[in-house]
């Protein structure tokens, strides 16, 4: 387990298209190729090929009522998330947390920040957000966030190599689900608190 992080040393802000690059680079990272495997939310062992590419991230920067969320620790590209606005709910993706960092409470930080832009900046009731549902250890991680399984599905897009080429033919998406009402987001204050 990593040492938890130090606050003042980290910077929240959103991407612009400069950072394209580095943003795919951290994706790709934590969820594909050996790198990914010295964190725990890699993808590798269910999935090869890409996780995302530069037009997707473009796509996502751009987009209006969407935002790419950064943090930089002592000015090194450590974690980011896709937020963006969906009538009264936001959807987040996206998440990565650099494999070498993972564990230290960043997670945790980049999460509750998303959570707050959604609450208080957009006024959206619910965060939702779609994992592979045979991640159980990331879905408990979320759970413990007061993230629910909403029992409701989507299809894996098998064929579409954008997403990845898969390994095993039992992958769908599940979507979760968060009130973002006060009480319902107390947790925001434990963002230092170990990710795992």
């Amino acid at each position: 387990m990593q040492r938890a992080i130090d606050h003042s040393n980290l910077s929240l802000r959103d991407a612009t298209v400069d950072d394209i690059e580095a943003v795919v680079a951290l994706v790709e990272s934590g969820y594909r190729g050996d790198l990914s495997r010295k964190g725990w939310t890699t993808e590798a062992d269910m999935l090869d090929g890409q996780r995302i590419d530069p037009a997707g991230v473009l796509e996502v920067i751009v987009k209006p009522e969407s935002r790419v969320l950064l943090v930089e620790c002592d000015g090194k590209l450590s974690a980011c998330c896709h937020l963006e606005r969906q009538d009264e709910s936001a959807y987040f993706g996206m998440f990565t947390v650099s494999p070498l960092q993972q564990g230290s409470g960043l997670g945790g930080y980049l999460l509750a920040a998303a959570e707050r832009i959604a609450r208080d900046e957009w006024n959206c009731v619910e965060l939702r957000m779609t994992v592979i549902s045979i991640r159980n250890e990331l879905v408990t991680w979320y759970e413990r966030r007061g993230y629910r399984r909403s029992g409701q599905f989507k299809p894996f897009p098998y064929g579409d190599e954008r997403f990845g080429i898969p390994k095993r033919d039992d992958l769908r998406f599940e979507f979760l689900t968060k009130s973002l009402a006060r009480e319902d987001t107390a947790f925001a204050a434990d963002v230092g608190s170990p990710d795992r």
